[in-house]
Formats: structure tokens, C-alpha cells, sequence
């Protein structure tokens, strides 16, 4: 095969070794526009999984580059005076323009053409003779845009801007320097890369950016203001960099995440970053290039791929299905470290601990148990904060922070788990609740958690989602109810929070396993919502709410919050997410009034604003009130945003309520929920860390290493887990007994939790 190889990188020279280590009879090219020694980056980070890679395809580069490659085990972050360093990382690093020179050197001995400063044209036309053409030109990739129709490329420009250089002074952990200045925060992430130099990448807002004059300033006089800004870490060593050439303020960068649809056309394919990126803060760009390379090499090496156009377009159909998915790993990951980043103004505030470990854990890749593999005396002293800052015992051991206890008023609960509201139907037609109920309130109750929400509970019968959910109307209900508080509180240390609610306009449908949403065949009831909107579009029409609906509803919150006085209850979660009806109030999907209760975000409020409040003067000074939303409608700007909901959440907190449930979505059918793990968390850190709201996260948490990960980071207060209670009613005992924690337990279970825990500890000592 002829391979004309369009950039001169890591990408292409590895590419370029990788095809002619497969079959020495290929004839490759490498083309690069600038002079073999030229390179605009510092130092490339890799992790021990990529250097792996490396041996398997090419064991002489590989122990070239291992031979040289700095070795730190560190992470240190300092902010102010105070210093927190976590060890138990491994990382490895080298000059970039060192790994260059030994790909380079690779390339020749194999038979690679390297042709240096050497334009190439971006109509391809004279690399016609050639069978395949690898554009491996960068993020800046001149291939890539002058073809970006047929590569579908998504460009997404991040805020923050950032310059890359370097240093003599030898950091020996990998360093996160925070510095305060007039015009806002400055920080830098430092690495050794070799014994001569670090990298040293200064980043900031805009704002801050401009501020500082940076965007006045010519290169050496940026460079200068950076070195007197960190002195104090350089130790009088200057700032370098390598790309002198750049005028004014352009050596500053904002970074771009590429994303493209499709990554070759007819023989053209796309290789490393002019394929995708990945932020800087998360270093795995060359490492995605490399593997990238390997990829390419494996499929473009089998036979008849040269002369089979068939054969060549399922190659390369093969190599980037491979690969995206590996790349949509990291910039997911990715993603997450940028835009903590961006929005450090959320976290700064935090004390220093608190700080260290939601930078440690940003991208999700490092989560709470993985810190106690790195550095377990560290994360034993971030664990000893938690529960010292929770109001645990100072004689007592550390804990994971889902066992430290919390107050939301007068309620005490002892763990920072809580069973999610999660439907049943499973009432009568009277919507007293049963045995059913009554066994599996109760049983997750003993399973540990300190905190068991009830589904929703309707204020009326009106305001039933089915024939078969649980209601507050009537002293019969109050009395099935108080069986079950009495139970709860008499055989287990969880308390019992009601969520009432008013179904609007998902109301008199079948049960969610039958056809959830659809119009009851029969014996349906009349709907009320803020407009005469249908939820599904074949849906029954409910009816846009008077000024005298929204009374009676308002009172009969008012009148279900005495009963729940009555029946036991601990704590109210009033349910305004979910397209329910203070839902369809808040979302402008849903409310299309023109009125008073309409239109702004301040009219949009004012009716569940006003539920909020009745209910908190009824049910007193004393007892903790939740409110559940949805912090997004998954439908852009059209709906309800995440900066809308840190608006609605302060308003809620502002009227009474002392922990917002951030739920999200279920309130348009043609909504687009972006799903994943934990995928409901970022908008509970936003609501937490910029409204200043007490917070409960939910949304696809299913493991202790999820919720001890969110609590640590101060992404919520508490963390509601619906399914997995479903599946485990003893899921939170299941996990003090897996983290050898002692919980309160029902004592004739207190042989069981103890074998379990020895049987768990035992486990985890063998693995």
C-alpha cells in the first residue's frame, strides 16, 4: 500500500512505524510543513494502560521512550497557604519534542520517508496516486476544514483561555497551583517531564484574562506577569516558551473540543486530534492519537484492503466504530474537568480538603474507593473531615461520608442515603395504603438508610396519577399511614418522608407497568393544569387552572400537610418536577399562560411559590420541607435550563424549603435526557455550589462508591437511590458491611450483618 501521512506529530510518525511494522513493503510518507525540531508543546503525559499499548505494538520505541520517561506519584493542589497532597497516582512523562526525534528515529530505521518543511495542498490532488491519505495535520487541521461537510465536524469553542509553557523548575508531583488576584483566580498545572523541565499551563477566565491585561499584553510581557504571579512556586526559575512566533495576546488559547460525525471520505481518513480532542486537564491526547494509530495500522494491514474499495471502506468503517467509542470515554471525562474548570468559582470557597478531592475526582475516572487504592492515609484524613464537619463523634473511626449523619431541622438522620420515591401502584381504589406498603416501607427502613421518601401521595382523589396510588385525603389514609410511621420509627433509626403531590396533567392514566401515561379506558376523572395542554399528545386535555383551582388546590396541600402531621411523618417532599402539576407551572413546555402565573420565570413561580409557603406555615417551624424538581427539561433554551433551575431552587429556599430533590426531564415526550452514570449530579453541584441550596442528587446512582464520591465532592448534602432500593431493600446495610462500617441494625439481624461483614472484609483482603 502507498500511504501519503499529512502531519508529522506523534499521530502520523506512529502511525507511519505501526503499517510498515506490519508489512515492511508498504510505502509510507510522513509530510510535515515545519522543521524536524520544531514543536509547540512541553511535556506529554501517559498513563501505565497506553505504555502497554506501546509495547504490544512496537517493544524497541517503546523501551526507547520508557527509558526516558519521568516518573511522579503525586498530586499536590495548593491554594493559599494550604497544600493537600495525595499520593498513589503514577504518573509518566516526557518532552514532547524528545518522543518526536524517537518516532522519528523509528521511522527512518523501519524505512518511513520523513519530509520536512513541506507544504501540502488541502484539494488532496497531489497525493492522487497514493492508495490511502492519513490527515494527521492537528487540532488545527487544514484537511479537516477544508472538508469539514463530508467529516461532520462539531467545533465546540470552551470559555476559559490558557497558555502553555514551560520551566526549569522541577516540580516533583504533579502541582494544581491556585493564585488569587485582583481581577479573580489564576492557576497552573505543572509537570516534570524530563530531568531539565516542567510544563507549566497557566489558565483563567476570560474575565480574569482581561482583567489582568493579559489581552493587551504582548507575549514576553504575559510571560513576565505569569512569573511574578506564580513566584512564590518557581523559586526564581523563569517561564519559557516555544512559540515566540505568536504576536500580542495570541499564545493564549481557548480550547476547542473536536468531534467529528464521520472520519474518512473515499481513502481520506482522519488521525489523532484533527479527529477529536481532549482537554489538556485530563492529558490524553497524545495517548487517544497513539491508540488511534494502532487502530488505523491493524485495518489498513489486511489483505486486499488496497485494491478492494469495499474492503477499504469496511476497514475504515471499522477503525473509527473502534475508536469513537474509546474517544467519547475521554471526552466525556473531558468534559467534566473543563467545565470544572470553568465554573471554579463554585468550588474556591470550599475548604481546602474538600477542595483537593472534588479537583482529584472532576472527571469521574477517579471516584472514592480508587483515591483509598492510590492513598489511603489521605483519603482516611478526608473521611475524618467529613464526619468531624457532619458533627460525627471525634472518637470515632473515619467513615465513608454516605454514614455521616445530617440535620435538616429537627430531624437527626443518622446516614446520608435516602430511598427515592419510586411508584408502586399498589394501593386500592380508595388509596389507603396496605401490607404491601406497609412491607416495603418498612423493610427498607431496616435496610439502613436514613432517610425512606414514600411515593407520590396525592392530596386528593383528583390528584391521582392512577386508581392505584396512595393518597392523604381522608382519616383512613391517615391511619394506614400511621401504622406504617409507627413501624419505621419503632424498629429502625430511618425517618419517614411523605412526597404529596398533584398528578395535573398525568393524572387518571394506567399504572406505569401497564401503559404508562395513557387515558384510563374508563372511570377517569376530570384534569386541572396551568394550560389546557395534554402531556402526550393523544392525551386527555386538562383544564387551565382559575384563580379558584389554584385556592382549592393550594388548600387542600394545606389540609394533606395536617394529615401528614397526624400520620408520623418526619419530613414533606412537595413533587413540583416531572410535568406534574406545580411542574407544569414551571416549565414554559408546559405553560403557556398569558397571565399572571405565565410567561417569566417570576410569573412561572408564583403559584408553586405559594403551595410552598402555605405548606410550610402548617407544618411548622420544626420539621424539614423538601421540594423536587426537574433542573432541566432536556429541551435547550425552549425549556426550563440548569441556570433557570438554580432561579427556581433559590426561590423555593428563599419560601421555606431546606433541600431541593434535583431530579430532571420527564416533563415534554419529545424531551432528549443525555443519560449515564450519575447523570443527574452536575445539576445538583450547580444548585448546591452556585444557589446555595441544600441538595438531595439522584438520577442512575446505584453504587456506595457513587454516593461517597458525590457527598466528598460537595455535589449534594444527600443522595437518593430509587432502583437499586427496589432491587436490595438492604442496600445502604449491604454497604456499611462491604466498607466494614458499623450501622445500626435490627438486633435480630445483628448476626447476620456481622458474618456478612466479616464474609465481605475477607473477600476484599483475597482480591
Amino acid at each position: 500500500m502507498r500511504v501519503a501521512c499529512l502531519g508529522g506529530g506523534p499521530a502520523g510518525l506512529y502511525f507511519a512505524i505501526s503499517m510498515k511494522l506490519r508489512d515492511p513493503a508498504h510505502d509510507v510518507v510522513v509530510v510535515e510543513r515545519n522543521k524536524a525540531g520544531d514543536t509547540f508543546g512541553w511535556g506529554v503525559v501517559f498513563s501505565d494502560q497506553t505504555l502497554g499499548n506501546l509495547r504490544a505494538n512496537d517493544p524497541v520505541s517503546a523501551a526507547t521512550i520508557e527509558a526516558e520517561f519521568a516518573h511522579w506519584d503525586d498530586i499536590e493542589v495548593v491554594v493559599g497557604d494550604h497544600v493537600e497532597r495525595s499520593g498513589g497516582h503514577g504518573f509518566i512523562g516526557i518532552g514532547r519534542k524528545r518522543l518526536l526525534n524517537i518516532l522519528q528515529d523509528r521511522a527512518r530505521a523501519l524505512g518511513v520517508r520523513l519530509e520536512f518543511e513541506t507544504e501540502f495542498d488541502t484539494d488532496l490532488s497531489r497525493w492522487a496516486d497514493y492508495d490511502l491519505i492519513v490527515a494527521a495535520d492537528g487540532i488545527n487541521s487544514r484537511i479537516r476544514t477544508a472538508h469539514e461537510d463530508r467529516f461532520a465536524v462539531d467545533v465546540d469553542t470552551r470559555a476559559n483561555k490558557f497558555i502553555w509553557l514551560g520551566t526549569p523548575k522541577l516540580f516533583d508531583a504533579f502541582a494544581f497551583l491556585f493564585e488569587q488576584t485582583p481581577a479573580g483566580w489564576i492557576w497552573a498545572h505543572a509537570y516534570r517531564f524530563d530531568e531539565t523541565r516542567s510544563t507549566f499551563i497557566v489558565e483563567c477566565s476570560e474575565a480574569t484574562w482581561r482583567g489582568l491585561g493579559f489581552d493587551r499584553m504582548e507575549q514576553a510581557d504575559a510571560i513576565a506577569a505569569c512569573e511574578r504571579i506564580f513566584a512564590r512556586h518557581l523559586d526564581g526559575e523563569p517561564l519559557l516558551t516555544n512559540a515566540g512566533h505568536l504576536r500580542g495576546s495570541a499564545a493564549w488559547i481557548n480550547f476547542r473540543r473536536i468531534l467529528c460525525e464521520r472520519w474518512s471520505f473515499d481513502n481520506v481518513v482522519l488521525l489523532g486530534d484533527a479527529a477529536h480532542t481532549a482537554h489538556f486537564s485530563i492529558g490524553s491526547g497524545t495517548k487517544l492519537a497513539l491508540e488511534d494509530a494502532i487502530k488505523l495500522a491493524e485495518v489498513m494491514s489486511r489483505p486486499h484492503v488496497a485494491s478492494d474499495r469495499a474492503g477499504m471502506a469496511a476497514a475504515l468503517a471499522e477503525y473509527q466504530a473502534e475508536r469513537h467509542v474509546e474517544v467519547l470515554k475521554i471526552q466525556n471525562s473531558a468534559r467534566n474537568s473543563t467545565e470544572w474548570f470553568e465554573t471554579l468559582d463554585r468550588y474556591i470557597g470550599f475548604a481546602p480538603e474538600q477542595f483537593a478531592y472534588s479537583l482529584l475526582t472532576r472527571s469521574q475516572r477517579v471516584s472514592h474507593e480508587n483515591l483509598r487504592l492510590r492513598d489511603p492515609a489521605w483519603l482516611n484524613g478526608i473521611e475524618r473531615w467529613f464526619g468531624a464537619r457532619a458533627g460525627a463523634n471525634d472518637d470515632a473511626p473515619a467513615a465513608p461520608p454516605m454514614f455521616a449523619p445530617y440535620r435538616l431541622r429537627g430531624l437527626a438522620l443518622a446516614n446520608r442515603v435516602v430511598v427515592s420515591p419510586v411508584l408502586t401502584y399498589a394501593a386500592g381504589a380508595d388509596g389507603v395504603p396496605n401490607d404491601f406498603h406497609l412491607v416495603h416501607y418498612g423493610a427498607r427502613a431496616m435496610g439502613g438508610a436514613g432517610l425512606v421518601v414514600t411515593e407520590m401521595t396525592a392530596i386528593a382523589p383528583d390528584a391521582r396519577i392512577t386508581p392505584h396510588c396512595p393518597g392523604l385525603w381522608n382519616d383512613a389514609q391517615v391511619a394506614a399511614w400511621r401504622r406504617i410511621a409507627d413501624f419505621v420509627h419503632a424498629r429502625s433509626d430511618a425517618g419517614l418522608c411523605v412526597q404529596l403531590g398533584h398528578a395535573g396533567p398525568r393524572g387518571a392514566t394506567q399504572a406505569g407497568f401497564v401503559r404508562p401515561d395513557r387515558p384510563l379506558e374508563r372511570d377517569g376523572w376530570p384534569l386541572l393544569a396551568a394550560f389546557a395542554q395534554p402531556y402526550l399528545p393523544d392525551g386527555q386535555v386538562p383544564a387551565a387552572m382559575t384563580r379558584a383551582d389554584m385556592d382549592a388546590v393550594r388548600d387542600a396541600f394545606v389540609t394533606a400537610t395536617r394529615r401528614a402531621i397526624d400520620a408520623g411523618f418526619d419530613m414533606i417532599e412537595l413533587q413540583a418536577g416531572h410535568g406534574f402539576l406545580l411542574s407544569s407551572f414551571l416549565t414554559p413546555l408546559m405553560n403557556r399562560r398569558r397571565d399572571d402565573y405565565g410567561g417569566t420565570l417570576e410569573n412561572r413561580l408564583r403559584f408553586p411559590v405559594e403551595v410552598v409557603a402555605a405548606v410550610r406555615a402548617a407544618w411548622g417551624e420544626e420539621r424539614p420541607l423538601a421540594v423536587r424538581i426537574s433542573a432541566t427539561d432536556w429541551a435547550g433554551d425552549a425549556g426550563v435550563t440548569p441556570t433557570e433551575a438554580v432561579a427556581i431552587a433559590a426561590a423555593l429556599r428563599a419560601t421555606g424549603a431546606d433541600i431541593i430533590d434535583v431530579s430532571a426531564g420527564e416533563t415534554a415526550p419529545d424531551a432528549r435526557p443525555v443519560y449515564g452514570r450519575m447523570f443527574q449530579t452536575p445539576f445538583s453541584d450547580r444548585i448546591r455550589n452556585e444557589g446555595g441550596c441544600a441538595t438531595m442528587a439522584v438520577g442512575n446512582i446505584f453504587e456506595p462508591d457513587h454516593v461517597n464520591s458525590i457527598l466528598a465532592a460537595g455535589r449534594a448534602d444527600l443522595v437518593a437511590l430509587g432502583r437499586p432500593h427496589l432491587a436490595d431493600p438492604v442496600w445502604t446495610l449491604r454497604a456499611a458491611a462491604q466498607a466494614g462500617h458499623d450501622i445500626a441494625v435490627p438486633p435480630a439481624y445483628a448476626l447476620g450483618q456481622a458474618q456478612w461483614k466479616r464474609t465481605l472484609q475477607r473477600q476484599a483482603e483475597a482480591s
